[in-house]
């Protein structure tokens, strides 16, 4: 590790223990959904009952969403993650005590609020650690990180299952967090301008001085809006309906894989956990291949606007096809593998989503805005959460339905409000906002 960092590779371990994180986070909220037959068993719950529980741990992830959005701006990316996974990680492990759906609910509560803080703060770590031309890359090993904890999971939850029960299952996955938290605390000493280990050549390619041609980078300056003024911009509109829009498929299988395999093909526990990592490959390969292409147009030549919309429109083309072919699928290897290319697309098109808060804005906007997308993200799939239910009384079909016919939406979204994605100017206190560029 100090070799690379030596080399100028200090950067890249950042984000690798970002997406280290990322595989945490994804074991940890989903091994209740993988444990669901015997946990509900246990408990006396029902699906209604899984669905509830869906609606309060989403509700308080758009909540800890905004809130860790603000807070990374405020203390900045080490402390904030370090409060986000501690707490997080004390949340799953108290799991093991439950004896009741209320306290059950009341735990995905404390999980969802601080689990959300991995996301706004990966978002303003890309922003202070990378280039422009970097940061799609970069954001792609850190969602890959949701794609590999998801491929990690099913078996491993299965695995940890078969062997000491479900409650001391969680009380072995909260561990994870808090030994997570020794490389970061050592690691993460500050951010660029002032860390101690970072060499002049990587501190000068972060900012764009590397002779690499990327332009200014304004992860930690640059135009910065408060609040108010950030939701005067169609831009930051742009990216919170899309995510609005675009999420909800993505949390459609993470939420309800297992119970979809359930309920479909009649899978015990064990089988779900045979099957249910298959299409978090595809969503890992969507994750790194994006990130690496759209940085690979910009490194020839094509401007940031058109690699991300060029990415995006990509992505949401590879969706449609296999969610329309998912709504009939009648064998169970035929159908993940489907949802692997649904999952592939969507993280093709998120990654660059979600760089285009720092494409936009300075670091002291970044954070807020990536926490109000995913905000809006969680508010969309909170509809799915609650349709699920109805819609799936008689099979999946109409469910798979109604995620084809919202990701055009969140394509038109990037299209009609994101204007050119490029660094916005600070109109200045002289200019009226409906009349400055890029505000409504």
């Amino acid at each position: 590790m100090k070799g690379l960092m030596q080399r100028g590779g200090l950067r890249w371990i950042v984000v690798g223990l970002i997406g280290l994180a990322t595989v945490i986070n994804y074991i940890d909220r989903n091994a209740l959904a993988v444990m669901w037959p015997a946990v509900s068993r246990d408990i006396g719950a029902d699906k209604a009952d899984y669905a509830l529980l869906v609606t309060v741990f989403m509700i308080a992830y758009a909540f800890g969403q905004s809130l860790f959005g603000r807070l990374f701006d405020i203390v900045g990316t080490r402390m904030g993650f370090g409060l986000s996974i501690f707490f997080w990680s004390i949340s799953i492990a108290l799991h093991a005590l439950v004896r009741s759906i209320g306290m059950l609910g009341l735990l995905r509560v404390t999980l969802g609020v601080s689990e959300a803080g991995n996301w706004p703060g990966a978002a303003k770590a890309n922003a202070t650690w990378f280039p422009p031309r970097e940061r799609a890359f970069a954001q792609g090993i850190f969602n890959s990180g949701a794609s590999i904890g998801a491929i990690i999971s099913a078996p491993l939850v299965a695995l940890l299952y078969a062997g000491v029960g479900w409650r001391t299952t969680f009380l072995l996955v909260g561990l994870l967090g808090l030994l997570w938290l020794l490389p970061w605390l050592w690691v993460y000493r500050a951010d660029p301008d002032a860390h101690p280990w970072l060499t002049e050549a990587e501190r000068a390619h972060i900012a764009g001085r590397g002779g690499e041609g990327t332009g200014r980078v304004h992860g930690g300056t640059g135009y910065s809006p408060g609040l108010a003024a950030l939701l005067r911009h169609r831009q930051a509109w742009a990216i919170i309906l899309a995510r609005f829009f675009l999420d909800p498929v993505w949390w459609l299988f993470v939420s309800w894989l297992p119970i979809y395999l359930a309920e479909t093909f009649g899978f015990d526990v064990k089988q779900i956990g045979l099957f249910a990592w298959v299409p978090f490959v595809g969503a890992m390969l969507g994750s790194l291949g994006g990130g690496w292409l759209a940085g690979a147009l910009i490194a020839k030549g094509w401007s940031i606007n058109a690699a991300r919309k060029t990415m995006i429109t990509l992505g949401c083309t590879i969706m449609l096809p296999p969610l329309l072919l998912t709504m009939g699928a009648g064998d169970p290897l035929y159908a993940v593998l489907l949802i692997a290319v649904i999952l592939f697309g969507f993280q093709v098109a998120i990654n660059n989503i979600q760089t285009m808060p720092s494409d936009y804005f300075g670091g002291g906007a970044v954070g807020s805005l990536a926490g109000i997308g995913g905000t809006a993200a969680v508010a969309g799939t909170l509809v799915t959460t609650w349709l699920v239910p109805v819609m799936t009384a008689d099979g999946y079909g109409p469910i798979f339905a109604l995620a084809t016919a919202i990701v055009p939406l969140s394509l038109l979204s990037i299209w009609l409000l994101g204007g050119t994605i490029a660094p916005i100017s600070d109109p200045g206190p002289d200019r009226h906002p409906i009349n400055a560029r890029g505000h409504i």
